[in-house]
């Protein structure tokens, strides 16, 4: 079962390599009418404009999270006199619609906007699109959200990605569960999104190469409440622990159902069922005990100060999703006060930086991946409690 599924995974994996192959000889060169914009083209000036723009492109019109997180780092430089006297400005869209439209709403940022920088809070998928857009144009685009590791196999020198990849994660999902702790025998539960797949793809890999037995593999469906054949997996008696890879409506949905059937084995998850927002009141109970991926910025002051700040002005604590747009924001606004307003020298600036920001320490390596800590903690009393760092 495990090989077959694996099998498919990789298939999956390659199509979708192969659409974004036709989308980046194709598609974008038509939609930019293979022009590569000069500096006058792409970039008004901050004088001309009174205002220098910085562009964020978001999954869909409900993802306000990071919005938010981006406006208060804006907010935050602006109060501390923006680039030279002249204010930032966060220029956003939405890539919701029918997929393809990201790469209109990248080039809408670019030669409308006249964004000096890109941040994406979005999918791989959309990510993809927003790549191919950043290697023709050679403006800047940073990666907040998607661990997508194919993103930066497309050795694009304008990209890059403040969060740790999937194979980062797998990595330090690996050395905790299969190591520190010496579970064997692992359930490995994905929703059906692109991004899911990829991160259970990813740490599916990582054990079967380790020698470790194969995991058992389980796809949730948003629509579908039907847990037999995870119950199945779960009722073999050898099964040491589960580990969630996918959104947080998933997370819980399985979790409210290992309570309900009062199994009770050690559960893990990745960076993503966090997601905009950290649990509640509401939901901290079903949380409980689980073992996660976290972007740390519990535990230092600016980030501690962060979702107080957040709390304050939205009403609600933000996930790691709004973390990472923030410091994503931050350190392009850092960039352009160091370095200016010119593409090579923002994009030289980034590739030289170790950056201290409320998710960590972190420096990009020559693709553009996040190279830093990963922290894992343990959810107790609804608190979280360092369990490792990897």
């Amino acid at each position: 079962m495990y090989i077959k599924e694996l099998w498919f995974e990789n298939i999956y994996v390659h199509q979708m390599n192969l659409i974004f192959l036709l989308l980046k000889v194709c598609i974008i060169p038509a939609l930019l009418g293979f022009v590569i914009p000069d500096k006058q083209t792409a970039q008004t000036t901050a004088k001309e404009s009174k205002q220098l723009n910085i562009g964020l492109l978001v999954q869909d019109n409900n993802s306000l999270t990071s919005r938010y997180a981006a406006e208060m780092a804006i907010e935050n430089a602006n109060n501390s006199g923006g680039y030279n006297g002249i204010p930032f400005k966060l220029v956003d869209l939405s890539m919701e619609g029918p997929w393809g439209s990201g790469s209109k709403q990248a080039v809408s940022l670019i030669f409308d906007k006249k964004v000096v920088a890109i941040l994406g809070s979005c999918d791989g998928r959309n990510a993809h699109l927003v790549e191919q857009v950043s290697a023709k144009t050679r403006v800047i685009f940073m990666s907040a959200w998607s661990g997508d590791p194919t993103l930066s196999r497309a050795f694009v020198p304008w990209f890059f990605n403040c969060v740790p990849n999937y194979i980062q994660q797998a990595d330090a999902l690996f050395e905790e569960v299969c190591i520190t702790r010496s579970i064997e025998k692992i359930v490995l539960v994905s929703d059906s999104s692109y991004d899911s797949k990829l991160a259970l793809n990813c740490l599916a890999t990582k054990i079967k190469s380790s020698g470790k037995p194969d995991p058992e593999i389980f796809f949730y469906k948003h629509t579908d409440s039907n847990f037999d054949q995870l119950d199945a997996r779960l009722n073999k008696d050898d099964i040491g622990g589960i580990v969630l890879l996918g959104q947080q409506s998933a997370f819980l949905n399985t979790m409210n159902h290992l309570e309900l059937r009062k199994i009770k084995p050690p559960v893990f998850g990745s960076l993503s069922v966090m997601d905009e927002r950290e649990f509640d009141d509401k939901t901290g109970k079903i949380f409980e005990n689980s073992i996660l991926l976290t972007s740390g910025h519990w535990f230092n002051e600016d980030g501690v100060r962060f979702r107080r700040d957040f709390k304050i002005k939205y009403g609600y604590t933000p996930g790691p999703a709004a973390a990472y747009a923030f410091d994503g924001m931050n350190l392009l606004i850092k960039a352009i006060k160091a370095s200016g307003t010119e593409r090579e020298d923002i994009q030289k600036y980034l590739r030289e930086v170790s950056y201290k920001g409320i998710t960590g320490t972190f420096r990009f390596d020559n693709s553009g991946n996040r190279i830093g800590e990963i922290t894992l903690v343990e959810i107790k009393d609804c608190n979280p409690v360092k369990v490792g760092k990897y």
